[in-house]
């Protein structure tokens, strides 16, 4: 039967409508459910707000500081760069690669570590989401610790996921880039099939940079992991969680700045920075 007219299309249009209508319990348990997390944002207070907004700006600023920011080559990561190039470098006048695959099987190791740990924590973490209850009770206990909702905490569990979350997916990736740098190397040609210098070096910044971007995943999933313990301080008080995040951004910097290993690093050769 066609229903071209606009009587049936009209007829046709409020059947579908009537079959798509849900349910009244189910339009009750979406509006519950609504009502729960619009609950949330009235539980938070502006500490909590602004304690959110000082993590996140922390986070991304202080990662885009120290990988594409003005002082970028002049920290840690910038500098062992020029020796990720003085290693690549120097790959084609070996014989056997041996001494590579055993520096680049040494920092998988190291990645695999941290990735199958991030593993843990994150199912951790999604067992206690049903263990709200228990948290709130140990929080309550805890010197100046504010009294939170089942709601707000599972807000501060997710928080935590999704940090664990990131780290996991950077610890993955990483090891991935280092796979290939295997690949990398294995495929470097010995020097003496090397006639022509440029082609030389651009089989070294190649593996260079895949040596850098690896370790860059790597040094991200490290950072996930600190602000993740300054996450944790939000079960506590909002202000705590302000001062961790600041801290732990300080830390990071210092490292990356101002440490020791750094003066020390960018003292001897190759870097001319």
């Amino acid at each position: 039967m066609r229903t071209s007219s606009p009587v049936g299309v009209r007829i046709l249009w409020a059947h579908r409508a009537r079959a798509a209508r849900l349910p009244p319990d189910k339009i009750h348990k979406k509006r519950g459910d609504m009502n729960a997390w619009l609950s949330i944002l009235q539980f938070l207070s502006w500490q909590d707000y602004v304690g959110i907004v000082v993590f996140w700006a922390c986070w991304f600023g202080y990662t885009w500081y120290a990988e594409r920011g003005p002082a970028s080559k002049h920290g840690l990561p910038g500098v062992m760069f020029e020796y990720r190039l003085q290693w690549s470098r120097q790959d084609p006048s070996r014989d056997i690669p041996v001494t590579s695959a055993s520096l680049v099987a040494n920092l998988t190791n190291s990645v695999s570590f941290y990735a199958s740990t991030t593993i843990y924590i994150i199912a951790g973490l999604l067992a206690l989401v049903g263990a709200v209850e228990k948290i709130s009770s140990f929080a309550a206990e805890l010197p100046f610790a504010q009294q939170a909702s089942k709601e707000l905490l599972e807000l501060k569990l997710l928080l935590l996921l999704i940090v664990f979350i990131t780290a996991y997916f950077k610890f993955t990736w990483s090891l991935r880039q280092f796979n290939f740098l295997c690949i990398l190397i294995g495929g470097v040609p010995h020097e003496r099939n090397l006639t022509d210098p440029e082609r030389s070096e651009k089989f070294a910044q190649r593996m260079a940079r895949v040596n850098a971007n690896a370790g860059d995943e790597f040094n991200r999933g490290l950072r996930a992991y600190y602000y993740g313990i300054a996450a944790m301080a939000w079960f506590i008080q909002p202000w705590l969680f302000i001062a961790m995040t600041v801290g732990v951004t300080a830390v990071l910097y210092r490292r990356d700045f101002h440490s020791p290993t750094l003066k020390i690093v960018r003292d001897e050769f190759p870097p001319t920075i």
